[in-house]
């Protein structure tokens, strides 16, 4: 394992850039900004940082200094069980705090947590910089007790001797700590001596949101803060062409109605704004508006029309590419052919929490408070929009309620420092359910058209996708033309694209009034749903089991290992013949999964989902029961997407606006879902995100193994498919 010496010099600087300059592989020693500390509120300012993470105070407490957004994904425990592994610290013992004020300086920690980068992004630093920290603790209580550093260990906070059994908690230590040079390539602990890492330790942060502790974004409460709603337009592009708010300013507690925009995406979408000194003054009063929209000069889309496109430009020739020209020659030639066409919605991302956000603006700053995913992208936008110096535009982090890369976009911030910078006041911007759920962005819908050629061995030996619709890099201004991309592929196992000798792939951009971004697993969840199915379909045609028609393209270990596991674990081999089994794989974020889903038929013909089995290999992990919540999560994200929900819609405007015709998954539909997590020893992985897009893939590929019936359209009705 490689590792970069720490000098006392750098060590010094990471107290205040942390083990992040590290990840990055960046030399600190001619940075201009070298040898700031974190000013790390509610630590003591007794405290002495050792790095950015941890901070030990003369009573010997330790505070881990907490950097990444928390939406449920459990980083919040995750984060403080790797610290505590090497820094020999009790975990319950130690207390967790936000920075506040978050600046350019921590730029390397705050990279957008839309690619479950949290552990696999940091986590060998963190280990490194923990276990610096101990042998320093170390050596400042041998030096004082002028004994051989071999003689001293580390446990639960306390330097012990162990011929004597003198000790020192570390509080007692740190200033003589802070002093020395600190050790070079300090050895790591082996997986096998790990006391706390790879444990299922309780979440931290479970407690306080029990308890109601936790701050979420709409709990966070300034002095004179007001409170705001907007009546954005129905339609992306529309336009406020007057408004009326006489009766809106009779409601008690209204202080300010006026037209205002935020950015979304490179479009200002308008709408007006009803501010009160509560929050429920200010919706009352918003339901008395009323508004006329200027909808003229731009088209407005029903899904029949945007879906009628992308199925043309599905089938539209891409013969201008090298790579689609060679599979053209070879498919024409071809005796065994296949082609299908799938096609995935338009999906909200419907957190639990609605987005909302706090704004603050005076004349030289502006301060922000709010469920943020990407701290950096938010601060920079802000800082060229109030055209302030970045370090002038402070944003801090509250709990979110879910995030799914939604809560990346700096468009709900911006609307809310207009309306700070209107009003001349705090304000705290609150977005009902139908506001998220009718203004978006949306993950966006697709057609995928995928053909491939089967050699006499019954392996794929050409192998062409494209997939038609918006596409995530291209929401400002997409291209006009045919283009091959690279995460068209995505989500398929990398030596499975290399095995196939003719590949060639492009995207057909569709440019609609429709705001679209990330959703959880970005591409993948699309992608994958499209490409398992069709490598089912593939093995069929071939007269292969599907476990074993992949075992012909795919020999790599690590992936083999995977297979052999979900083979084993979900009982495939002994699977009846009256059930319906599907399988389907991923790869992603350095993680790779494998699900089974296992169905019948009730009584009434409808189809059950009987049991999920999920297989995931996410490399070097902290916290068992965080990755099986995460799995099961994904699942049961993915199974609404599959079965239950979609946004349409009609006359430029979104069908859903709310979870009546947007129904999610309840209890009764979750089926069991059994996980098995992979021990080895490759780097970490995601695990927010992998496991959701196999899961529709082997759900439909057990419908078709039960009925004969392929679903290649999601959302389907698991009552409707009949053999």
């Amino acid at each position: 394992m490689k590792r970069s010496a720490i000098t006392r010099r750098n060590f010094i600087k990471l107290s205040g850039y942390s083990g992040a300059a590290l990840a990055l592989g960046y030399s600190m020693a001619t940075s201009a900004t070298a040898g700031k500390v974190i000013n790390i509120n509610e630590v003591n300012s007794s405290s002495v940082a050792l790095n950015a993470w941890i901070s030990i105070d003369t009573s010997g407490k330790v505070t881990l200094v907490y950097h990444r957004a928390e939406m449920g994904q459990g980083s919040y425990q995750s984060v403080p069980q790797i610290i505590a592994e090497e820094l020999e610290v009790n975990i319950d013992q130690v207390n967790i705090v936000s920075p506040t004020g978050i600046q350019r300086r921590y730029k390397s920690l705050l990279t957008i947590y839309d690619g479950s980068v949290t552990i696999r992004g940091s986590y060998q630093q963190l280990l490194e910089l923990s276990a610096t920290s101990r042998e320093m603790l170390i050596s400042a209580a041998a030096k004082k007790w002028n004994v051989p550093v071999a003689t001293c260990y580390a446990e639960e906070g306390k330097v012990i001797h162990k011929p004597t059994g003198n000790q020192y908690h570390y509080g007692e230590l740190v200033e003589e700590a802070s002093h020395l040079t600190p050790p070079v390539a300090v050895p790591l602990k082996k997986i096998k001596d790990y006391k706390v890492v790879r444990k299922p330790l309780p979440r931290k942060d479970t407690p306080l949101k029990v308890n109601g502790a936790a701050i979420f974004g709409l709990d966070k409460k300034l002095p004179g803060m007001h409170y705001a709603v907007v009546e954005r337009s129905p339609r992306y592009a529309g336009k406020v062409k007057s408004f009326d708010d006489t009766e809106t300013r009779k409601v008690p507690g209204v202080t300010h109605v006026f037209k205002t925009g935020r950015i979304v995406l490179g479009h200002e979408q308008e709408g007006v704004a009803v501010v009160a000194t509560n929050s429920w003054a200010a919706i009352q009063g918003r339901k008395l508006l009323r508004i006329v929209w200027d909808d003229t000069d731009f088209e407005k889309y029903s899904s029949e029309q945007l879906y009628t496109q992308m199925h043309e430009d599905a089938k539209r020739e891409t013969i201008n590419l090298p790579a689609a020209e060679k599979f053209e020659q070879l498919y024409r030639q071809a005796s065994m052919q296949a082609e299908a066409i799938y096609e995935t919605p338009y999906q909200s991302h419907c957190c639990m929490e609605p987005v909302n956000c706090i704004a603050d603006v005076k004349e030289d700053s502006c301060t922000i408070w709010g469920p943020i995913q990407d701290v950096l992208w938010i601060q920079e936008d802000i800082s060229a929009r109030l055209n302030l110096p970045v370090e002038k535009v402070e944003v801090n982090m509250t709990f979110l309620g879910g995030g799914f890369g939604r809560k990346a976009s700096p468009d709900y911030p911006h609307e809310a420092v207009i309306i700070s910078q209107h009003i001349k006041a705090p304000v705290q911007v609150i977005w009902t359910r139908e506001d998220d759920m009718r203004t978006g962005p949306y993950r966006p819908g697709a057609v995928y058209r995928c053909r491939a050629v089967l050699n006499e061995l019954g392996k794929i030996q050409a192998f062409d996708s494209r997939r038609a619709g918006q596409n995530l890099g291209w929401e400002v201004k997409p291209p006009t033309t045919i283009s091959p991309q690279r995460d068209i592929l995505e989500g398929l196992w990398q030596p499975l694209i290399e095995a196939i000798p003719q590949v060639s792939s492009a995207i057909i951009p569709l440019h609609a009034p429709i705001p679209v971004m990330w959703w959880r697993s970005i591409s993948l969840s699309t992608n994958v749903f499209a490409y398992e199915s069709f490598l089912d379909e593939l093995a069929i045609k071939a007269a292969v089991d599907p476990f074993d028609f992949r075992r012909r393209h795919v020999t790599t270990p690590r992936y083999t290992a995977l297979m052999d596991k979900l083979e084993e674990f979900s009982g495939w081999r002994g699977k009846k013949k009256h059930d319906g089994w599907g399988v389907a794989f991923t790869e992603g974020y350095w993680s790779i999964v494998g699900e089974v889903v296992k169905v019948s038929k009730k009584g009434n013909g409808s189809i059950a989902i009987d049991k999920v089995f999920v297989v995931i290999d996410c490399g070097w992990y902290v916290n068992p029961d965080i990755i099986r919540a995460q799995v099961e999560g994904s699942v049961v994200m993915a199974l609404g997407a599959a079965v239950k929900h979609a946004i349409h819609f009609e006359d430029g405007k979104v069908a859903e606006t709310n979870l009546d015709k947007y129904t999610l998954p309840r209890l009764t539909d979750t089926p069991p879902i059994e996980v098995y997590i992979m021990n080895n020893e490759e780097k970490a992985g995601g695990v927010g995100e992998p496991a959701l897009p196999p899961f529709a893939p082997a759900l439909t590929n057990a419908v078709a193994d039960l009925t004969g019936v392929r679903v290649r359209t999601l959302p389907f009705d698991l009552g409707s498919v009949n053999s």
